[in-house]
């Protein structure tokens, strides 16, 4: 990474570098020039309580993820993440039904109706960060006049929805989930979300909120337009 990238996790100012190498693989972290504090603790953490303080929402450590790392998984896991959406929208539609063809398996990769439920999330997801990005682009770029970086929010929009992936215990255990689990699943990825814009911005958690907001309710419209089409999804999609 270039000069002037690096944020500090305290205070948000920007700095030259995380720490310096001196001879014999001694290395000293940079201190802050604003708060005095070290620029980047989490240089030292293990990833492991990184995780853990990413999970519980703290700005520290989504300046240190966002700001102060190379980590360019945003697009894999956002696929990963509808997947899993994807297949929990696809065994509500077929409830409980179960098979005893050994080549259950392989019907997976030829439901129509999965594609179709896929199809829907990745809209639903595009509708979500669209609004955002719009909201934010008339709020902080032509209101305020500041500086977006598009390709940052979307990358920190996408990562913060790390959160999706707790569907994974939904998809191995199948039907032992509630819409209550899913509901809290999705509060706190929106909480992520939130957060995300916040530290990218340097704005207030009102701002974070109000764009999480719009968000949510374009892709709510999104789902309730799908739901009140003219046809099934079954009839579009499954080739009898």
């Amino acid at each position: 990474m270039g000069k002037s990238v690096f944020r500090c996790v305290e205070c948000n100012e920007k700095a030259t570098e995380l720490h310096r190498d001196y001879s014999n693989g001694i290395l000293k972290i940079t201190i802050c020039e604003s708060c005095q504090k070290p620029v980047d603790k989490y240089i030292e953490y293990d990833p492991v309580i990184i995780l853990i303080d990413a999970i519980l929402c703290k700005t520290q450590a989504f300046r240190h993820i966002l700001f102060n790392t190379s980590l360019n998984i945003h697009w894999k896991l956002c696929v990963f993440c509808l997947l899993c959406e994807a297949y929990l929208r696809w065994s509500l539609l077929h409830g409980s039904e179960q098979s005893s063809d050994p080549a259950d398996i392989i019907r997976y990769t030829k439901e129509w109706e999965f594609y179709g439920m896929f199809g829907l999330a990745a809209l639903e997801l595009s509708a979500f960060c669209g609004s955002v990005l719009w909201f934010l682009w008339v709020v902080v770029g032509l209101l305020q006049g500041g500086n977006l970086d598009l390709s940052l929010l979307i990358r920190a929009l996408l990562l913060s929805c790390y959160g999706k992936v707790l569907l994974i215990p939904a998809v191995i255990w199948e039907h032992d989930y509630s819409p209550l689990c899913l509901g809290l699943i999705k509060l706190f990825v929106l909480t992520s979300n939130s957060q995300a814009i916040r530290v990218i911005l340097n704005s207030s958690r009102r701002l974070s909120l109000m764009a999480v907001c719009l968000g949510l309710l374009s892709e709510t419209c999104v789902a309730q337009a799908w739901k009140n089409l003219p046809w099934s999804i079954q009839d579009m999609l499954t080739f009898e």
